[in-house]
């Protein structure tokens, strides 16, 4: 299990903690792979770009208009955290399903 998302982020701390064997991967640090990007991008659309970061807010029109690929390529930190993959099924977030699905 791999779990995608930012040491910072509380969200991502929290599963973390409930997912004692996931390998943490940083994306502020080490980007996803571009095969597992997609297969999220194709699982979950324009969900896994996060909308209400901050660094979605400092954007202007026109970065904002790319294509949600592109977006996280550029801006990893643009992607709603965390992005969990369990061989292959991936999950989005940290809500009661996600964690009913895990735990």
């Amino acid at each position: 299990m791999i779990l995608y998302g930012l040491k910072t982020c509380d969200t991502c701390r929290k599963a973390l903690k409930s997912l004692p064997n996931a390998e943490f991967v940083d994306v502020s640090v080490t980007p996803v792979p571009e095969a597992t990007l997609d297969r999220a991008l194709d699982t979950f659309g324009d969900k896994l770009v996060n909308s209400r970061s901050t660094t979605w807010r400092g954007l202007d029109e026109a970065e904002r208009a790319r294509p949600p690929k592109d977006l996280l390529i550029a801006h990893p930190k643009l992607m709603k955290r965390p992005l969990i993959d369990d061989g292959g099924t991936l999950y989005l977030g940290w809500d009661k399903s996600v964690q009913g699905a895990l735990a």
